[in-house]
């Protein structure tokens, strides 16, 4: 399998009341092409941090980034958006995700608005018309053409992320970044959530980087997990060895969570 993403020993601090704090410790990992890595730990244990420096949001202290073979933080900012098309993000709060004033149907079509030259194929019959691309985009996320012309507010929160998850994949990315995509719904609308990307993976071909706290979640949708613990990576398995009695002490914590 091709490695889409490789991070060698990446490291970021931030100083708190005038001492330093490790977010993220010498963490190293690889996504292959098409793969869901699942990435689990509690709040505080980095997971956010390290999605930032993936997307290049924050800078790290050391350690690199490749997307495609490149250094992500070598490139200057022209050649860093061109490359962001490549690798999406769905957040938590799908609120703060979309642009309030706008309909969603105008929403959804940003990333496409941005990036022209993308003609993602399974959008080829459509792009000729801007709302037939949004009403094809919203389908493909179980959103009907009535909810085009509607306003974020209008919209209930597993709508609103359904709708953060259609311009996700609106550039037709090799990988998405999810973090914590269904932590602020409601339980019954969470396993929705979940299936709608894991069929959205095996229908588009995408690299997932699932991050979450729920462990059960995570081992739902990925191929190989990482535990993250205080910023550092201590365990790493695939998901179906979840069980196994290697497993670190601090999986097994999160595992009896919800057992």
């Amino acid at each position: 399998m091709k490695k889409l993403l490789k991070v060698t020993l990446l490291s970021k601090t931030y100083e708190e009341a005038g001492r330093i704090v490790p977010a993220v410790q010498e963490v190293s990992l690889h996504i292959g092409e098409g793969e869901c890595l699942g990435l689990v730990g509690e709040s505080g244990s980095g997971k956010s941090t390290l999605a930032r420096l993936l997307l290049a949001i924050e800078r790290p202290d050391s350690g690199e980034v490749w997307l495609n073979g490149r250094s992500i933080f070598t490139l200057d900012h022209r050649t860093l958006r061109d490359a962001r098309q490549h690798f999406q993000v769905v957040f938590q709060d799908p609120t703060s995700a979309l642009n309030q004033r706008l309909l969603i149907w105008r929403s959804v079509m940003e990333p496409l608005d941005s990036f022209p030259q993308v003609k993602p194929s399974f959008l080829s019959d459509v792009l000729h018309s801007r709302r037939d691309t949004a009403a094809r985009l919203l389908e493909m996320v179980g959103l009907q053409a009535e909810y085009m012309d509607r306003y974020p507010h209008e919209l209930s929160g597993g709508q609103r992320q359904r709708v953060a998850i259609a311009r996700g994949i609106s550039l037709g990315p090799k990988l998405l970044i999810c973090d914590e995509p269904t932590s602020s719904l409601d339980v019954s609308i969470q396993a929705q959530i979940l299936w709608l990307l894991k069929g959205l993976k095996s229908k588009l071909g995408m690299a997932y980087l699932f991050i979450s706290h729920d462990i059960a979640a995570v081992c739902l949708m990925s191929d190989r997990i990482i535990v993250m613990k205080a910023g550092r990576i201590v365990d790493h398995f695939p998901s179906h060895q979840i069980l196994s009695e290697d497993r670190h002490e601090y999986t097994r914590q999160l595992v009896a969570v919800v057992s």
